[in-house]
C-alpha cells in the first residue's frame, strides 16, 4: 500500500482486455486542478488470470496472481497517489498508493486508512463484514492485500480522504505521508511530527499504532481526527509471502475463536473498549464511537472557540446533514483526557433513540491540542455545494465553507507545534454541556 520515493512497486493485474495503460496522479493543489499526472506507462499486455482462491478457517480471499509490471517512483514526490489503469477495452480502475516519508521533523502528517480500506473492501465476495451470502456469520476473520479492492478500486480513499489531502496541499504547511500499516512498522517517521492526522475513516488500529501515536501525543505532536468511528477495532497483522502486514486480522466477536489468543490471552482482535484488555478509544481520541445511522444537523456550541475563527458561526447556528451517516460523542464517564472543550453538540436520533454528536477539543500536559470531528462526514463536507462526490448527502456550499474554514483553522495552528504555544489551553466545559447524569445523557 506505500513504498518510499525511488522504490519500485507491482502491479498484479488481471483482465480481459488484450492490453491496458497505467497512469499515476498524484492528489494536491496544482493551480486550482487536484491532482497531476506524474508519469504514465507504455502499453501492457493483459492477461486474464485464475480465479481468487479462499482460505478455509478465516475465509480469506487470495489473488495469488503473477506480477504483471513494475512501476518504478523514481522522481516521485512524497504523497497520495491514484494509479489509474485503462484497458483498451475502455474499462478503467483505480489503485491508491502512498509514497511516504522516511520523516514527518517539522511536518503535518496525514495518515492514511489502509487497513480500512481493506476491512470493508468485499473484492471476491468476502470482507470483515459480510462472506458472499450476505451473512456476518460467514464473513471473513481476516482479510489480505493481496487481492484488488472492490467497487472503483478505491472509493474509501476517494471518499473519506482525497479532499482533505487537497485541502492540506493548499496551504502550503510543510506535509508528509504514511499509512497507519506503515506507523505499525517503522513509528519512526513519528518523531518531532508537529501534527498527525487521521482522515474520515479510519476505523480499524492495531494496538501498537495506537501505542505510537499516543506516545507523540504525550511528546507535545498535535492530533487530528477528521471523522467518527476512529480506532474502534482492533486488529492483528500478520506477514505473507509478498511481504509484512499483508492480512488484517480481526475476529470481532468470535474472538475467542482466534487461534492467536492461546499464547497471547491479552491480544483479541475485537473492539477496543471491549475485554479482554479494554482500552476504549476515547483516552486517545477524547470521543467514543456510539452509532449508526443517524442523519442530522451540526450545531455550535462554542462559536467564539478560535477553531471557529472566520466561520461567521454564532452559538446555536446549524449545518443540515454534517453529522452523519456514524458519529461520535463526549461521554462524561469514558475514559478521556482532561481539559476537554465541547466545541459542537448536535442533538441527533439513532434507531429510535435520541443522543448527541460531540466534536472536541483538548490538551494534555506536552503542549500538544487533540481535535476530533465527531462526524464521519467531515471530509465529504470539504467537497459540499461542488460537483465532487455525488450530492454529498445534501450537504450545501453554506456547510462547505464553515467546514473548509474550521479544518484550515485547525491545521494551521497545529502546524506551528504544540497547540498550547499558540493557542488557549481547552476550557472543559463537559460537565457544564453534560450535567451530572451518569450516562451523560442530561442538559
Amino acid at each position: 500500500m506505500s513504498v518510499l520515493p525511488g522504490e519500485a512497486f507491482g502491479l498484479h493485474v488481471s483482465t480481459t482486455a488484450p492490453g491496458f495503460r497505467v497512469s499515476a496522479y498524484r492528489i494536491g493543489w496544482y493551480g486550482g486542478a487536484q491532482a497531476r499526472l506524474v508519469w504514465r506507462s507504455g502499453q501492457v499486455a493483459g492477461r486474464h488470470q485464475h480465479p481468487p482462491r479462499l482460505e478455509s478457517g478465516t475465509r480469506t480471499v487470495q489473488a495469488d496472481w503473477e506480477r504483471t509490471t513494475v512501476v518504478r517512483t523514481d522522481g516521485w514526490p512524497e504523497g497520495a497517489y491514484l494509479l489509474r489503469l485503462d484497458a483498451e477495452s475502455g474499462h478503467q480502475r483505480y489503485v491508491p498508493m502512498i509514497v511516504r516519508s522516511a520523516s514527518a521533523s517539522g511536518a503535518t502528517l496525514l495518515m492514511h486508512a489502509a487497513a480500512t480500506w481493506q476491512a470493508y473492501n468485499q473484492w471476491g465476495g468476502y470482507s470483515l463484514y459480510e462472506g458472499k451470502d450476505g451473512a456476518y456469520g460467514n464473513r471473513s476473520l481476516a482479510v489480505s492485500f493481496d487481492r484488488p479492492y472492490d467497487k472503483n478500486g478505491a472509493e474509501k480513499f476517494l471518499v473519506y480522504e482525497r479532499a482533505a489531502v487537497v485541502l492540506a496541499e493548499r496551504l502550503r504547511i510543510p506535509l508528509a505521508y504514511t499509512t497507519g500499516v506503515d506507523i505499525h512498522l517503522a513509528p519512526s517517521v513519528l518523531r518531532d511530527a508537529t501534527t498527525v492526522v487521521s482522515l474520515g475513516h479510519d476505523e480499524y488500529w492495531t494496538p501498537e499504532q495506537r501505542r505510537y501515536v499516543t506516545r507523540a501525543r504525550d511528546a507535545g505532536t498535535n492530533l487530528v481526527f477528521l471523522g467518527a468511528n476512529s480506532c474502534f477495532r482492533r486488529v492483528r497483522l500478520e506477514p505473507m509471502e509478498t511481504g509484512a502486514a499483508r492480512r488484517v486480522v480481526c475476529y470481532k466477536t468470535d474472538y475467542q475463536e482466534d487461534p492467536y489468543l492461546v499464547d497471547h490471552p491479552s491480544m483479541p482482535t475485537n473492539d477496543f473498549r471491549s475485554p479482554p484488555a479494554a482500552q476504549p478509544e476515547s483516552s486517545m481520541t477524547g470521543l467514543l464511537y456510539e452509532g449508526y445511522p443517524t442523519d442530522a444537523p451540526f450545531v455550535v456550541h462554542g462559536a467564539d472557540h478560535w477553531i471557529f475563527a472566520g466561520t461567521g458561526v454564532k452559538r446555536g447556528d446549524s449545518f443540515n446533514h454534517l453529522v452523519g451517516v456514524e458519529y461520535d460523542r463526549v461521554m462524561p464517564e469514558a475514559p478521556s483526557p482532561r481539559p476537554m472543550e465541547i466545541v459542537a453538540h448536535s442533538p441527533l436520533v439513532c434507531q429510535g433513540r435520541s443522543s448527541y454528536s460531540d466534536s472536541a477539543y483538548y490538551t494534555v500536559p506536552s503542549g500538544a491540542g487533540v481535535f476530533a470531528a465527531g462526524t464521519m462526514r467531515w471530509v465529504e463536507a470539504l467537497m459540499a455545494g461542488t460537483r465532487e462526490n455525488g450530492r454529498n448527502h445534501g450537504m450545501n456550499a453554506r456547510t462547505g465553507a464553515f467546514v473548509t474554514r474550521t479544518t484550515e483553522n485547525v491545521l494551521r495552528a497545529f502546524a506551528v507545534g504544540p497547540a498550547t504555544k499558540s493557542m488557549a489551553t481547552a476550557h472543559d466545559n463537559v460537565r457544564n454541556v453534560y450535567g451530572h447524569t451518569a450516562d451523560g445523557t442530561g442538559t
